[in-house]
Formats: C-alpha cells, structure tokens, sequence
C-alpha cells in the first residue's frame, strides 16, 4: 500500500512539472505565420503591408551591425531601390524553413532559413542566395531582426555592367569628338 501511494504521489509530481513546462520551440506558432505573411509581402514588394509586421521601433540590421540598423521606413526604402534592379525576386518553394524559439530569457524568436532567387535586369542572369534572418517578437510584431546573407556576386556583376556602361560612353564620346574635329 506503501509502495502504491508512493508511485502515485511520483505520477502526480512528474504531470504537474512536465505540464508546467513551456514549449521553448516549435515550428508552428503565430509569429511563424506572421512572419511568413512578411516574407509574401517582400516577395510581392507589397511594402506597407510588410512594414506592418514591424514595431515602429524596430531595428533591422541585415548584414550589418547594431551601430548601423536601420528603421522599417528605411528597409522599405531600401527594399524598393533593391527592387528596381532586378526583373523579378521571390524564395524558392519547399527551400525555407521557420521555426520559433523562447530563449532562457522569455524572448521569442522566429528563425528563418530560404533560398532567395532573382533575376537582374541589366544582365538577366539569376543569382540564388541562401539566407538566414532571425526576428525578435513582442506583443505580434518584429522589433528587432537580423539577417545574413552574401550578395558579393551581385555587388561584384553591377560593377562591372557599370565600368562597361561607363567605357561605352568614354569611347562615344570619343568618336564625337573626333567626328566634330573631322568636320572643323
């Protein structure tokens, strides 16, 4: 009888802790969603809804340091100069993955892994860039994020379009200099 009651008080103590424990990761939860609704938004440049997952607060430091974050207003901006360079720009369907976490400290986390595709205009080439940006959430809504990802290639591609571009229009003018001392 002894034993029995024993067994039982063990049965009850281990269900209360265990359901006293908060999930500390997941990969279904309501930030995960609204963090893919943000993740449409970019891919569809539909800005103002993207920056209405952001607090006003927010400090967004992709590929940068704290020292250098930035506003949502000035992500959306950013967001729209990036955009006119390239013809189209979207994550690749069954490439990303999100999850969520609760640190030690109670703070919620949404990870966020994709591989990010677009095609340039002024070459039409199509570069794939993995990414990996994790979001901090409080009350719904993003408040800080960070963000990383390597756009060498791109950066290096745009470079040399514009020396070539900028060469083109040395040697034109050039040829019109020439041709309006031809005609002197």
């Amino acid at each position: 009888m002894k034993n029995i009651f024993l067994l039982g008080l063990a049965i009850v103590l281990i269900t209360s802790c265990e359901s006293n424990v908060k999930q500390r990761y997941t990969q279904q939860s309501p930030e995960i969603e609204t963090y893919k609704q943000m993740i449409s938004d970019y891919e569809n440049q539909n800005w103002e809804a993207m920056a209405s997952h952001y607090a006003d607060t927010a400090k967004i430091m992709n590929n940068v340091t704290e020292k250098n974050a930035k506003t949502i207003a000035e992500e959306v901006k950013t967001g729209k100069e990036d955009a006119s360079f390239f013809s189209s720009w979207s994550y690749v369907d069954g490439e990303s993955e999100y999850e969520m976490v609760t640190t030690d400290k109670g703070e919620t986390w949404v990870n966020f892994w994709g591989l990010w595709e677009g095609t340039l205009k002024s070459n039409n080439k199509v570069y794939s860039i993995p990414v990996h940006i994790t979001a901090r959430f409080v009350d719904g809504k993003i408040v800080r994020e960070l963000g990383y990802w390597d756009i060498s290639k791109i950066v290096a591609d745009r470079m040399q379009l514009k020396e070539k571009a900028d060469l083109e229009i040395m040697k034109d003018s050039t040829m019109d200099a020439k041709t309006s001392m031809k005609e002197e």
